[in-house]
């Protein structure tokens, strides 16, 4: 059984690692239900185990915290909506390559939800989207963007961390670091897209989607 939680307002970020590490635990000593935990964050810069610190272009802009999730630096901030998963990998086959996977299908299917079709790159984490109004690369290849981000933890077998998806966020404040290491693609959200989404519109796709096909 997998409990939902929707925190309104800001969290804070300190406090939502350390609810998640101790929820981690407590899932994997059968003291508590899996969770997804939807909230939004006060603008904020985050690295991941594989963060440079030459990606960090603005250290100034916005409170930095260094985390122990995969991947490099990402941006969160109001209008994004974050989605922490604590889930048992160990009961779904202990597969982590496959967990990534069904974490960026679930995406996909909610970016479905409202007709965009997000896509995955060979060497490029997150979710992109095609922008084909926007001039192509010098090379050639149809410009894309990224729309969702990913990046996880295990602690003995239970996931923390999440996924996140732009849906209205200033989309200027990812100027402060390189997102995710990649230089030479933009980022976009779903209003960016022309989509008249809210939040809330997001959560029931997650919900829906999630139930219908993820894990």
């Amino acid at each position: 059984m997998v409990e939902w939680i929707t925190t309104p307002g800001l969290q804070d970020y300190k406090d939502a690692e350390r609810f998640m590490e101790d929820r981690a635990i407590a899932i994997r000593e059968g003291r508590a239900d899996e969770l997804i935990w939807l909230v939004e964050h006060p603008p904020l810069y985050t690295a991941g185990t594989s963060a440079k610190e030459a990606d960090l272009t603005d250290p100034e802009r916005f409170p930095v915290f260094h985390t122990k999730r995969g991947g490099q630096f990402t941006y969160h901030g109001p209008g994004q909506r974050v989605a922490y998963v604590m889930l048992d990998v160990a009961k779904r086959g202990q597969d982590v390559r496959k967990f990534v996977h069904d974490l960026e299908s679930w995406v996909i299917a909610t970016l479905a939800e409202f007709n965009v079709k997000g896509e995955l790159r060979d060497g490029r984490v997150g979710v992109w989207v095609e922008r084909p109004e926007k001039p192509a690369l010098p090379n050639g290849d149809p410009r894309d963007d990224k729309i969702a981000a990913l990046g996880i933890r295990l602690k003995k077998w239970v996931s923390y961390h999440g996924l996140s998806i732009n849906v209205e966020p200033d989309l200027s404040h990812f100027e402060g670091i390189v997102p995710c290491g990649i230089s030479d693609h933009g980022v976009t959200s779903l209003v960016d897209l022309g989509l008249p989404v809210t939040m809330a519109d997001v959560d029931v796709a997650l919900k829906r989607t999630f139930a219908s096909g993820f894990l």
